[in-house]
C-alpha cells in the first residue's frame, strides 16, 4: 500500500494527519527541497501534497521532484485562497505540447 505525505506549514497540514497522511512541517524553501529529494527516493510514497505558499517559494524543487520521483505531487491552496499555480503549470504543459492554449487565458 502506498503512503501519502503532506508538506508545508505545520498549521496548514496538521489536518491531513487525521486522514492517514504523514506530515512533514517545513518552514522554508531549502527545507522543502531537502525533504522532496528524500521523498523522491522512497518508492513507498505514492502521493505528495505541498502547500501552495511553500510551492511558490520553491518551484524549482517541485519541478525537480516531478522529473525524479514517481509519486504524484499536488499543490494545495490554503485558507488564504488559491493563486491557481497548478492550473498555470498544466496550461503551460498543454500549450507546449499542443502548440495552442486549449485551456484559455486567466
Amino acid at each position: 500500500m502506498s503512503k501519502a505525505v503532506a508538506l508545508g506549514e505545520r498549521h496548514l497540514i496538521i489536518g491531513f494527519k487525521g486522514v492517514g497522511f504523514e506530515i512533514i512541517p517545513v518552514d522554508d524553501s531549502s527545507k522543502l527541497h531537502q525533504e522532496l529529494v528524500i521523498i523522491s527516493k522512497n518508492p513507498e510514497i505514492g502521493i505528495v501534497l505541498v502547500t501552495e505558499s511553500m510551492a511558490i517559494e520553491a518551484m524549482d524543487a517541485i519541478d525537480d521532484f516531478r522529473k525524479r520521483g514517481s509519486a504524484i505531487l499536488a499543490i494545495i491552496p490554503s485558507h488564504e485562497g488559491s493563486k491557481h499555480l497548478s492550473f498555470q503549470k498544466i496550461r503551460k504543459s498543454v500549450e507546449r505540447s499542443m502548440g495552442i492554449d486549449l485551456l484559455g487565458k486567466d
